[in-house]
């Protein structure tokens, strides 16, 4: 169980988009842009949610089926800016920094691997200023599974002491292919129901349930060192 040897994880990979920051609303925003520029209707942020999946080659080719992706991409790229200069904004989510910190005291290695447009992913980290907590980032990738074992390898990752944290069926399904555990987080663009049909090792609400089982976990290390 993911559950009793967290603490022991050594290697931290997130995704990005509703697991570290709230961008819905913009890549909702960005994503009805494309819609409106082929005519199609918008939709609503519950349909959007029970629709949208990774990797989005899928979802687009069944909303906007022959069109290119590399055109799709182009005028969500357009979308997502025209949301930013709209003041519509993707702050990081409730307890990102404070779980970040205590992966950093730890001396925990971390790393990004998402498929938000990777200029954007590198500007947003910046200006949230939590771009040097992590030790490599993987944006802009199209399908997670395929990068997943070129990123273990090239870092010499143990899988043993690998985490996968994301709020997506598609991240449970990364992890698993990878040979890592994974952590399912209820904060983004799929609920409960759709996870757990990914089976993923560990469901939270948010980061503050890992963070509570890290720092349960560093009591009982240290308290096992002092019997010894």
């Amino acid at each position: 169980m993911v559950t009793a040897r967290i603490h022991q994880c050594e290697n931290w990979i997130f995704d990005w988009s509703g697991t570290l920051v709230d961008d819905l609303a913009m890549v909702l925003d960005a994503t009805n842009h494309v819609l409106r520029h082929y005519g199609k209707g918008e939709m609503g942020r519950d349909d959007f949610r029970m629709r949208f999946r990774l990797p989005y080659a899928g979802f687009y080719e069944e909303m906007l089926p022959g069109v290119p992706l590399p055109e799709l991409e182009d005028h969500f790229r357009v979308g997502f800016a025209d949301s930013e200069a709209a003041g519509v904004t993707s702050p990081l989510l409730p307890y990102a920094v404070e779980f970040l910190k205590c992966l950093h005291a730890r001396n925990k290695r971390m790393f990004i691997l998402s498929s938000m447009d990777a200029l954007a992913f590198d500007r947003h980290a910046r200006q949230l200023g939590v771009d040097h907590f992590f030790e490599a980032s993987y944006a802009g990738v199209l399908d997670k599974r395929d990068q997943i074992h070129r990123m273990i390898a090239s870092h010499q990752l143990d899988i043993e002491r690998t985490v996968f944290l994301g709020d997506m069926c598609h991240d449970v399904e990364t992890a698993r292919h990878g040979g890592v555990s994974s952590i399912a987080l209820l904060t983004g663009y799929q609920d409960a129901a759709q996870l757990s049909r990914s089976n993923p090792d560990l469901v939270a609400d948010d980061l503050s349930e890992i963070l509570r089982l890290l720092e349960s976990g560093r009591v009982h290390e240290t308290e096992t060192t002092a019997r010894q």
